[in-house]
């Protein structure tokens, strides 16, 4: 993915993120109160898929690009082959601890909230 397609890309994104909480927010604009309590519940929800679908996205992108890389660095320095697939592997590490976390504030927002 070239400079200018992931510019594009992040400028879609960002609308679209944009987009979906103006629409979470006008629902509740003109429903009475037992409505309103029924689209708190809705709203939990879409939050809750919002947030762990941008986390999987994200670590999914960051994973790609980490193994692309790291395959780039090992083709081009074979003999550092150790020392890249251990970073490498670190970094998956930490990638997916932030996906991991992410999961723990949606399940906190679904059941504690």
């Amino acid at each position: 993915m070239n400079k200018k397609s992931r510019s594009i890309f992040t400028l879609v994104m960002v609308f679209a993120i944009i987009a979906v909480f103006f629409m979470m927010g006008t629902g509740l604009a003109f429903a009475d109160e037992a409505t309103a309590e029924a689209a708190q519940g809705f709203d939990k929800g879409l939050a809750s898929a919002i947030a762990i679908g941008l986390a999987a996205m994200g670590g999914a992108v960051a994973m790609g690009i980490a193994t692309g890389k790291s395959s780039e660095a090992i083709s081009r320095q074979p003999e550092a082959e150790g020392k890249i697939r251990s970073t490498f592997m670190l970094g998956l590490v930490f990638i997916e601890t932030a996906i991991i976390y992410a999961l723990l504030v949606v399940i906190l927002i679904i059941f504690v909230i």
